[in-house]
């Protein structure tokens, strides 16, 4: 089984976007609560060491629950016609309005970041080290949510795709949301088919995949609801086939600003070329353009807020173009090619040059490497991730000698042996080479990858907000001080 994810942009109308738009506070809100929650039992317990800090998904789920019961969260003083005076704890007066689940996955969210502060604080972390949790602020942070696919005994699931109308999702509490995008794949993969049970061996009639949750997000003026389907591996047909052992070829990809991609064999043939599209140099202007309308305006003011939406507009828009590209790029070498080496750039340190800063942020390697990475998996492929220290670049293919080569300097050129070649191509055949004589040595950086809460396998890399409920979202042996 594999876990992908289908992305629909949201066409609701009026009341629609007013619920989505409270069920993001509510999330918002519930995650500062926990927060709070978990802030106070800290400084709690530096004087009473009994006192028990929420640290994992469920308790701060368990804690949040029961705080949203209290008086605190929320009181009415109800005056009698003989002048008495009567206190009823009513909680929190409007957490019906919106799905339970939004508290939930709030504070499972929350569980996270507090592991990863955890894991960086340890030592244990894969990346840069995280910081101590902070709270979400109204305008700074994207406004979303997150509703699992309950389903009830004998009911239907709480998330359906195509009921009523072929163009629409439903969702708990929300209901059935028209789409733009077409839902034909997925729909595909949801209907009911004859299909043998791996536990009981008997032939019953199932969908093929299953959505496990929904996380609806606002990008620009525009909601889009992200669906985590398990779905089955692809068709043998469309996987690629395992070559003889003893012979063993790579596709090196090199990447670079001038040429986003090139992949060559060890050979130094060249058998694929990417030009990125740039979106964000493209649409410099623009930005700049809306950025300083924006300041222009008052605080507070319509203009002020229009001004936000048209800005907004513009970043969506070029995060979109550079979006598809990706897609496009990584699915074609993925299709392509059975084996694939691919650098491993320290992308935290190229972007301390402030001459390059921007344009290597514009070109979002590390995205297109995770894409590269899962989608390679999903067709049975291989992709080994070079030795940082490899001297590509400045390596000649023929002869090996280095040769310092400058960042203008397009053409590699080797005074020993003789060879003028594409800098970008000389690379990535250095890099296949690299792959075919250390592939057996070479770190599995996939291995690594963030376990999803998709049942029974390990997820796609990083996903920013999606995610679920899980038993162990922070280790319970964990410190925090």
């Amino acid at each position: 089984m594999r876990h992908t994810t289908f992305r629909f942009a949201l066409d609701p109308t009026p009341a629609q976007e007013r619920a989505f738009a409270r069920h993001a506070g509510a999330s918002r809100f519930a995650y500062n609560q926990s927060l709070r929650l978990m802030t106070d039992a800290l400084v709690s317990r530096r004087t009473d060491p009994s006192v028990v800090v929420p640290r994992s998904g469920f308790d701060l789920i368990n804690t949040f629950n029961a705080w949203k019961k209290t008086e605190e969260a929320g009181r009415i003083f109800v005056v009698a016609p003989d002048k008495t005076v009567t206190k009823l704890v009513t909680g929190l007066a409007w957490r019906h309005e919106v799905a339970a689940q939004v508290f939930e996955e709030a504070a499972v969210d929350l569980s996270r970041a507090l592991a990863a502060f955890l894991q960086g604080k340890a030592g244990n972390g894969n990346g840069r080290q995280m910081g101590f949790p902070q709270p979400r602020r109204k305008g700074r942070c994207r406004e979303s949510f997150r509703l699992r696919n309950k389903r009830g005994n004998g009911a239907a699931a709480g998330i359906r795709v195509g009921e009523g109308h072929p163009r629409s999702v439903t969702l708990p509490t929300i209901g059935r949301v028209r789409v733009h995008d077409d839902t034909r794949r997925l729909r595909r993969l949801l209907r009911p088919v004859a299909q043998m049970d791996t536990h009981t061996r008997k032939s019953v009639v199932a969908p093929r995949a299953k959505v496990l949750f929904a996380t609806v997000s606002r990008h620009g003026s525009r909601w889009y609801v992200s669906l985590n389907v398990q779905a089955p591996d692809f068709h043998a047909n469309r996987r690629h086939r395992p070559g003889p052992p003893d012979h063993i070829e790579f596709v090196g990809v090199d990447l670079g600003l001038a040429a986003f991609a090139v992949a060559a064999t060890s050979r130094g043939t060249e058998v694929g070329r990417f030009t990125a599209p740039k979106p964000l140099t493209r649409r410099l202007d623009r930005l700049r353009l809306r950025s300083r309308a924006l300041s222009r305006t008052k605080p507070r003011s319509r203009n002020r807020a229009r001004a936000i939406r048209t800005l907004s507009r513009e970043h969506a828009r070029v995060a979109r173009i550079r979006r598809n590209f990706l897609h496009e790029a990584s699915s074609h070498l993925a299709k392509t090619h059975v084996r694939m080496a691919i650098e491993d750039l320290a992308v935290a340190n190229l972007v301390r040059n402030r001459h390059v800063a921007r344009a290597i942020g514009d070109a979002a390697w590390a995205e297109f490497v995770r894409q590269l990475r899962y989608k390679t998996g999903w067709l049975g492929g291989e992709l080994v991730t070079c030795d940082r220290w490899f001297a590509s670049t400045t390596t000649c293919m023929r002869c090996g000698v280095k040769n310092p080569v400058g960042l203008a300097e397009r053409v590699y050129r080797c005074d020993p042996c003789g060879l003028a070649m594409d800098r970008d191509r000389n690379a990535a055949a250095n890099l296949a080479a690299w792959a075919e004589r250390h592939h057996d040595q070479a770190p599995d950086r996939q291995a690594g990858g963030r376990v999803t809460n998709a049942h029974g396998g390990e997820g796609n890399g990083r996903q920013s907000t999606d995610g679920a409920t899980g038993p162990d979202e922070v280790g319970t042996k964990a410190q925090v001080k």
